[in-house]
């Protein structure tokens, strides 16, 4: 039997995870719905999903698993067949020399883990696993990428085939390169024409990956659907061209950001997926560190001002946005966004698309933001000095305002601003906070193992003298290495290591000491040298304090500080 929503009451408010008028309100509405109270939970995100498993687990006295973490081998998925696992609610997932791992919606089924072990021949393990999970899981039992491609190819090869069916098996293979980007938990799909063949890779944790080699005579017919979809001009081959649609995922609902550009060999393809659930994200869960979060959270508190975030394309600035956005959106807040894209829905925010062909530009439509009676203001990005001159004003007459800007790291920001016509008296008196960023990879918690950094790597070390000055002043030396910590490669991380990313940060607040230098217009170094007198963790000690947390690797930090 499933948990009740009695004994899920007893479970998460008698425990104290949730208030009981929160947890009656999603009842409520759950069966108003028809949805499962679980998923109505985590999908309002009155409770993560891991947690819910934890205290579930608990309560039938069995180990969690969260399969979104788990890597599952084809020959262990199909020893419980596909049609068992969704009427019975069973996914198994690994094995080993102590037998079966399974996971189970009713781990007290008795009755089904004996007749499992049967078919299995081996002993069985039960684990928990949330509703929501097991629902993404099931998608597993789809047949690979490359056998599914086949199929489409062979249909495609058929010379009897009908112009209809031709097109149907386009729209298919189309529909199968986004649907498994999405479940890869790919931000981008490349389809790259090559000499001889078009090669579609997915792009995860910020690294290109090769995952099917196509014929030629199939890049006009995928590179048409794409237009097609993204409502671009089809007889336009040799200009770029933007777009954007929408894939019906069965989870949810992802935005697809297209760009096509003419190369020597064809037209290449790049399909970003926005994807909302990936993007529900804390400060915290995106990698701030406590002295950091609260200058983020008390310049969020203010009423007015503005905050900043800077870094390269790819770093994860809109991502930070968003997160500090979600903190502040109440009720009695309004918030308007200008956006190219618009890359998730806000709820309760108006949102504005930048729209180039009707004149509509980040300067334009900030604009018209600013007579919709807005709290708070986000511009998408700071590109030239009409758009930072109007984000500027609005900062000043009342405004919380953020925004994105190219610049290497938070000092940067401020010569950028000078360049962009911008006078320093504005800039220090709006300006609250500069956070920069760059992204790296996390290194795997299911096989990650600690070691003394090797002699190459404290080689290395030594050739950074800021570098060696931090572990110097933590009381590393070559003699007495410190110890970092690798993944040696598992099911989970697919044998990289590696298994997501979180972010590096530098925050800069604004004192008295960087007002007088920014209104003398002070140069980048002069300003970040107050800034770390003051006590502001730049980007690469952020990343260094990761390493010794064991949460990435030098190699890591040293990659992505040096880009």
């Amino acid at each position: 039997m499933q948990l009740t929503p009695d004994e899920l009451h007893t479970l998460l408010v008698e425990k104290g995870f949730l208030k009981a008028e929160a947890f009656d309100e999603a009842r409520k509405a759950a069966e108003e719905q028809t949805i499962p109270l679980e998923l109505y939970l985590v999908d309002h995100e009155l409770i993560k999903d891991e947690q819910l498993g934890l205290v579930i687990a608990e309560h039938y006295e069995v180990p969690f698993i969260d399969l979104g973490n788990v890597k599952i081998d084809d020959a262990v998925l199909v020893l419980v067949p596909e049609v068992v696992a969704r009427s019975r609610g069973i996914i198994a997932f690994g094995r080993d020399e102590k037998g079966l791992r399974i996971a189970m919606r009713q781990p007290h089924d008795l009755e089904m883990i004996h007749l499992i072990e049967k078919r299995a021949g081996m002993p069985i393990a039960p684990y928990y696993v949330t509703l929501h999970d097991f629902l993404s899981a099931l998608e597993r039992y789809k047949a690979s990428l490359s056998v599914s491609f086949e199929k489409i190819l062979a249909r495609l090869k058929d010379q009897l085939l009908s112009r209809d069916e031709r097109d149907e098996a386009i729209v298919e293979l189309m529909d199968m390169l986004v649907q498994y980007g999405y479940q890869n938990k790919a931000s981008d799909i490349h389809v790259s024409p090559m000499a001889r063949h078009v090669m579609v890779r997915f792009r995860i944790d910020g690294v290109l990956h090769d995952v099917l080699e196509m014929p030629k005579e199939l890049l006009d017919p995928v590179v048409m659907r794409v237009k097609i979809l993204s409502k671009m001009r089809t007889d336009e081959h040799r200009a770029a061209q933007d777009g954007k649609f929408r894939f019906n995922a069965k989870e949810e609902v992802i935005d697809v950001r297209v760009s096509i550009v003419p190369t020597t060999y064809g037209e290449n393809v790049v399909m970003r997926l926005l994807s909302s659930k990936l993007r529900r994200f804390s400060l915290v869960d995106l990698g701030f560190q406590e002295a950091d979060l609260e200058k983020v959270n008390h310049a969020s508190e203010s009423p007015h001002g503005m905050i900043l975030v800077t870094g390269p394309t790819g770093s994860g600035k809109t991502t930070t946005v968003y997160a500090v956005l979600k903190i502040l959106n109440t009720r009695d807040i309004h918030i308007a966004t200008i956006e190219d894209p618009v890359e998730y829905d806000i709820e309760g925010a108006t949102q504005i698309q930048v729209n180039p062909k009707t004149g509509l530009t980040f300067a334009k439509g900030l604009r018209s933001i600013v007579r919709q009676d807005p709290d708070i203001i986000m511009v998408g990005e700071i590109r030239d000095s009409e758009t930072a001159g109007i984000a500027v004003n609005s900062a000043m007459t009342g405004h919380l305002v953020l925004s994105t800007l190219h610049a290497n790291d938070s000092a940067t920001t401020f010569p950028r601003l000078f360049d962009m016509g911008i006078e320093p008296f504005l800039i220090a008196s709006t300006v609250t906070i500069v956070i920069a960023q760059r992204l790296v990879r996390k290194t795997c918690e299911k096989c990650r193992a600690s070691y003394v950094l090797t002699a190459e790597e404290w080689e290395l070390i030594e050739e950074e003298p800021s570098i060696e000055k931090f572990f110097e002043s933590r009381g590393f030396t070559s003699k007495s290495r410190p110890r970092g910590y690798k993944g040696s490669g598992c099911m989970v991380c697919a044998d990289t290591g590696y298994s997501g990313r979180l972010g590096i940060f530098e925050v800069l607040e604004m004192n008295d000491e960087i007002k007088q230098l920014i209104l003398k217009r002070a140069t980048s170094d002069q300003i970040m040298s107050a800034s770390k007198k003051g006590g502001m963790t730049s980007m690469l000690e952020d990343g260094l304090e990761k390493v010794l947390l064991g949460l990435t690797t030098l190699e890591e930090v040293l990659r992505a500080t040096k880009e």
